[in-house]
């Protein structure tokens, strides 16, 4: 096979030319620290790095909701931590307020210092997230979602928690209602109470508490009334099953014993008269917060009451504050588990941001060490073909004759 001389000089040159090229390749690879600067360089590996980014951009647009939540979810627990730390300065002082030596005078100032104790309260409930947002305020609310007017505090917020607009959908509020309106009433299976039909007429000088559950089970969920019968000291009590009519227990009262039936026990005290009442209802979700601390401030302001009227209200106030602060610590318990489940979910995304960046990096980075020594094997191919070059240039026939 014939070669001339012209053909060596274009192949010389051409393989001058790629090796160039490839030289400029891996420069720019070492300097950039990346194998594919455009998807050209490699197809498959440009692929499955853009699928890695757009992972990414997932997890950081999930992250930074997650985030939001997170502080929404802080703010909301240090509110009804505070909340549970006012309504306990209330319990300590309706406590206070039962001492028997107390006068009217000194009821009403302990009144005042619940009213005190009140406003902070309602400025909690309509505490906001530092953004414009109410913590309390469920699904959404214009304004303030408490409203205190003449007949009391009102919820105004859409019950529900408002989420996040990712997929997750993570929560920002806490359902105001839930935490504030829907403490379960008494002592959370029954309520009791001194009844409103006295046959004498007379205020009832007895007092009843409220109560234990002896057995789930055997709960009917009617409603009873406790009725006592004769003068002291030869007294009976009979118990009422109202829903059936029907007498459920009877036997002879003194102040201070046990009442048993259906599941229940409860125990009146005080000197009761013939004709006086007690009433035993199901317990009912719809116990207010701001009702039940108005309701302690009013009989806190009340005068003229007797000993035993003393006794049974303070018995009822502290019955319903254990309930409402009962209620708000199982919402707080409720938020503070939705803050461990945040923060392993932050966990999980910084695992999955790990991995595609991993899996990015394995696809588009240079592997250093390599990257050099080809460069430098580049690099002294580049020079061999230069030399070559040079060689050929010199074996032209023109030169021979000259030379």
């Amino acid at each position: 096979m014939r070669l001339s001389t012209a053909n060596l000089f274009d192949n010389t040159v051409a393989t001058l030319q790629n090796r160039q090229s490839q030289l400029q390749r891996s420069q720019t690879q070492l300097t950039s620290g990346k194998r594919i600067s455009q998807a050209s360089d490699d197809p498959t590996g440009a692929a499955q790095a853009e699928r890695s980014r757009a992972t990414i951009s997932r997890i950081d647009a999930d992250n930074r909701a997650l985030q939001a939540s997170q502080n929404a979810m802080t703010l909301a627990e240090s509110a009804l931590g505070d909340a549970s730390d006012i309504l306990q300065q209330i319990r300590e002082t309706i406590v206070q307020a039962g001492d028997g030596s107390y006068t009217d005078d000194e009821r009403k100032a302990l009144g005042a210092k619940v009213q005190d104790l009140r406003n902070q309260l309602f400025t909690i409930a309509n505490r906001t997230d530092g953004a414009g947002s109410y913590l309390f305020a469920g699904q959404g609310s214009g304004g303030p979602p408490f409203l205190d007017q003449s007949g009391g505090v009102k919820y105004v917020g859409v019950p529900g928690i408002n989420q996040t607009g990712v997929l997750a959908g993570y929560p920002l509020s806490v359902d105001g209602r839930q935490a504030w309106e829907q403490a379960n009433s008494g002592n959370g299976s029954f309520v009791t109470a001194a009844g409103t039909n006295i046959n004498t007429g007379d205020a009832p000088q007895g007092w009843i508490d409220s109560g234990n559950l002896l057995d789930p089970k055997a709960l009917t969920g009617h409603n009873y009334t406790i009725q006592i019968n004769g003068n002291s000291p030869a007294q009976t009590y009979v118990v009422t099953d109202n829903v059936t009519n029907t007498v459920v227990a009877t036997d002879n009262y003194s102040s201070g014993k046990t009442i048993q039936f259906d599941g229940m026990s409860m125990t009146v005290s005080g000197s009761v008269v013939d004709g006086d009442q007690f009433t035993v209802q199901p317990s009912t979700a719809n116990l207010h917060v701001f009702d039940v601390v108005d309701r302690a401030i009013a009989d806190l302001n009340a005068t003229g009451r007797t000993g035993p009227q003393v006794s049974q209200a303070n018995n009822s106030d502290l019955r319903d504050l254990d309930a409402v602060m009962r209620n708000m610590q199982n919402v707080r318990s409720q938020v503070g588990e939705t803050m461990n489940n945040l923060d392993n979910t932050q966990s999980r995304m910084a695992s999955l941001k790990l991995n595609a960046q991993t899996e990015q990096s394995n696809a588009e980075d240079l592997d250093m060490v390599k990257g050099i020594s080809d460069f430098q094997s580049q690099q002294t191919g580049y020079q061999a073909a230069l030399q070559t070059y040079a060689m050929v240039q010199r074996m032209s026939l023109l030169q021979f004759i000259t030379g």
